[in-house]
């Protein structure tokens, strides 16, 4: 185990935009090399996002770049920040604390937030909204509703395919972009097989429905028609699968939990599954728990569908990376980077890691290679960095070096933490407005930005 793990544990969430280039070791056979850092930015804290005062932990869980605004949930709303830092350009009120939000914005600037109704009920997550990220803009606000007009409670909101679906355990309710209702929990709190959560993605919507019970579930993959919900390829989950997490939609990756994944991490194995027919087709398996290429470290959000991080993965190649748990056999690093083939679940390439901090994938660029952010150093006292990983090679390019003076505010981030790389910044927050620490003297920002001076 290494230093930083028996200090604290990370929790990464997931990226958006971001930019590459890259490393990796000889292993097997496979491919691999060492990396360079000569030609890194030297950063510098561009700007804080202040931590609002709060007595107890609420919900901020969402962040996004447009060209124009760095976009953070804050405490019952949302603010767009010029993209170096600053104050707050506009802001969006919610009436209620944040519970939901797409991972990623849409082509068009569009992200869906579920959150709280202080009014109705500020214990429950009930509104689904639509925002306009370019525009700074809440277009429409919505509640799904029961056969007796209840408010519905939801668990996760997704956009895909230009519908916004949400899903809770009473029921899912479905939305054009422009706010056409397309289902609700009326038409759908009695289907024999629920849905657990949808994941969308450009013109794709996947859902995941449960046709067992509380203690014995039976999970489905659904490939749909976005509008409709028609069932265009299905693909049905062993037997002692609790939950099902969709990392891609295309390729369609799926991390699924039997539940004894290890560290908590909700992932004992991830699938590829060739949705092309009307009857899903496994394409090939990677276990977490150990083997051959050793044991992985990657999250996914509990019970939830979507939101699974610490991973990126290469559509181009058919390519998962992701982070060991301890080095390789002559790894000088913290942990490496392996790439592993998602039809053949075999090790391509490993990414030596760095002694300085943990490399993490981030995700994948405009590019294509692989962004992996590097963690701060709490006991060299130095700041964290970004690679750029080119997934043909495996070798690493440092992009930047974060300084050194703010390491214990970065570090403070690894346990609730929502990173993004746009522009050649770097944007770390947090997904919770927490209470002021009693361990440190230094108030802990919600969100910070790093960037060529």
């Amino acid at each position: 185990m290494s230093r930083r793990a028996v200090i604290f544990g990370a929790v990464l969430a997931a990226a958006l935009a971001v930019t590459g280039c890259g490393s990796g070791e000889q292993d097997d056979g496979d491919g691999g090399g060492s990396g360079s850092g000569s030609s890194a930015v030297d950063a510098a804290l561009l700007g804080k996002v202040p931590t609002p005062k709060v007595s107890e932990m609420a919900g901020a869980m969402g962040m996004w770049t447009t060209e124009k605004n760095f976009v953070k949930a804050d405490l019952k709303k949302l603010s767009g920040y010029p993209l170096t830092g600053g104050k707050a350009e506009w802001q969006i009120p919610l009436g209620g604390e944040v519970c939901w939000s797409s991972p990623q914005a849409t082509k068009d600037g569009l992200i869906a937030v579920l959150f709280k109704n202080d009014k109705d009920d500020p214990a429950v997550c009930t509104e689904v909204g639509l925002v306009d990220l370019n525009k700074g803009k809440l277009l429409w606000q919505k509640q799904g509703r029961d056969t007796y007009g209840g408010r519905q409670m939801f668990d996760e909101v997704t956009i895909g395919g230009g519908t916004v679906a949400a899903a809770g355990t009473g029921g899912s309710a479905g939305w054009t972009t422009g706010g056409k209702p397309l289902w609700s929990p009326a038409t759908t709190e009695d289907e024999k097989c629920p849905a657990k959560g949808f994941a969308g993605e450009d013109e794709k919507l996947v859902v995941v429905r449960d046709c067992g019970d509380t203690d014995h579930p039976k999970l489905t993959l659904q490939t749909v028609e976005p509008a409709t919900r028609a069932v265009k390829s299905a693909y049905a989950f062993e037997q002692g699968i609790e939950d099902a997490h969709v990392v891609s939609a295309e390729p369609l990756v799926v991390a699924v939990d039997d539940g004894d994944s290890p560290g908590g991490s909700g992932i004992t194995e991830f699938l590829t599954v060739d949705d092309t027919a009307p009857r899903g087709k496994l394409l090939g398996s990677i276990g977490t728990k150990g083997g051959k290429y050793g044991k992985y470290d990657a999250e996914c959000a509990t019970t939830n569908v979507t939101d699974c991080t610490q991973l990126a993965v290469d559509r181009k190649s058919g390519t998962l990376f992701i982070g060991t748990r301890d080095p390789g056999a002559g790894s000088e690093g913290d942990n490496d980077i392996v790439a592993l083939d998602l039809k053949t679940g075999k090790k391509k390439g490993t990414v030596q890691g760095t002694a300085a901090g943990r490399l993490i994938p981030v995700g994948m660029d405009a590019g294509g290679k692989v962004v992996a952010y590097q963690e701060a150093d709490i006991v060299g006292e130095t700041g964290g960095a970004v690679w750029r990983i080119d997934p043909a090679t495996y070798k690493k390019t440092k992009v930047m070096q974060n300084p050194g003076a703010s390491y214990e505010m970065e570090a403070r981030f690894e346990t609730d933490r929502r990173l993004l790389f746009a522009g050649e910044r770097l944007y770390l927050g947090a997904d919770h407005v927490s209470e002021p620490s009693e361990v440190y003297k230094e108030k802990q920002p919600l969100a910070v930005v790093f960037g060529a001076k």
